[in-house]
């Protein structure tokens, strides 16, 4: 399969009999409410867990709870059930195969994922530790092996089930209706951004690095290296305010967009490089080269 020509993944879903400009609406509009069933079923659990007062500091707290244990725990989950979501509603329309948000190269190569993932959290680390030592932002420490080990598993999910959402269906999506993928990435930076809860700063940082990851997602035809820069990204301020170098927040300041913007937009392009000059962007899962070989 070396010799195979990969599509270009943000049309990608014109490529399939099935797809129609209209079925993307409707596997959001399915995935939507699988994912508000799967929600009220994530806060009763945790409702028995926690008990009514903790529950109402978790659903009205904003980011600032994720400086706890069972907060960021909470947090993480109510997103990576968009995952399911997504795939249930994919299965349900039956426009195209859900391996199709993936990528353009044939489904989830998740060595791809893993080399990608390295460089940038050591980076993301040591400007965090950096930040934290010039702005003072430090928190509460926290850390335990469950806790720690808990972190591991769902944070890359959360940023995994983000990617699939924002640069697989969004993004493929609009650049399905328009076929300009440039428009594509901006627009759905935009959504991403305003979709979080930060401040107006904030949002204007987490909209760069809608940006940053729609254009990996589109040069790499797939997600796993726009998932590895966002799970790089999520796991260092994790384990940062788990150690309590830092502390989580709502309110965004000038100084941490400055930073998190450059961090964000330099290791993206770095990132971007060594992806090119290794060749990362046109590998395909081994599973189909070992079909083909």
């Amino acid at each position: 399969m070396t010799g195979k020509e990969i599509s270009e993944y943000i049309t990608f879903p014109k490529t399939f009999e099935k797809y129609r400009w209209y079925k993307p609406i409707l596997v959001f509009i399915i995935g939507a409410i699988i994912f508000l069933i799967l929600n009220l079923l994530l806060i009763a659990v945790f409702y028995a867990i926690c008990g009514e007062n903790i529950m109402a500091q978790l659903l009205h707290g904003g980011y600032e709870v994720m400086n706890s244990e069972i907060g960021e725990i909470y947090s993480h989950l109510g997103v990576v059930i968009m995952l399911p979501s997504l795939y249930l509603a994919t299965k349900i329309v039956k426009d195209r195969p859900f391996s199709s948000y993936s990528s353009s190269r044939g489904g989830w190569n998740t060595q791809l994922y893993l080399k990608a993932f390295i460089i940038p959290f050591i980076l993301f680390l040591v400007v965090g530790i950096i930040e934290s030592v010039i702005l003072g932002n430090g928190g509460n420490y926290h850390f335990t092996i469950l806790f720690f080990i808990i972190l591991l598993i769902v944070v890359p999910l959360q940023c995994i089930a983000e990617e699939y959402v924002f640069r697989g269906l969004l993004m493929q999506t609009l650049g399905s209706w328009f076929n300009i993928p440039l428009l594509a990435i901006i627009l759905q930076a935009i959504i991403f951004g305003f979709t979080h809860g930060y401040n107006g700063i904030g949002n204007i940082g987490t909209i760069i690095s809608g940006l940053v990851m729609g254009f990996l997602a589109w040069k790499a035809n797939g997600l796993e290296v726009s998932s590895a820069f966002h799970t790089a990204n999520n796991l260092s301020i994790s384990l940062l305010v788990m150690f309590g170098i830092q502390s989580a927040t709502s309110t965004i300041q000038m100084a941490d967009l400055i930073i998190s913007t450059m961090g964000s937009v330099i290791f993206g392009i770095l990132l971007y490089y060594i992806g090119k000059r290794s060749n990362w962007f046109g590998e395909i899962p081994e599973t189909l080269q070992e079909d083909d070989s």
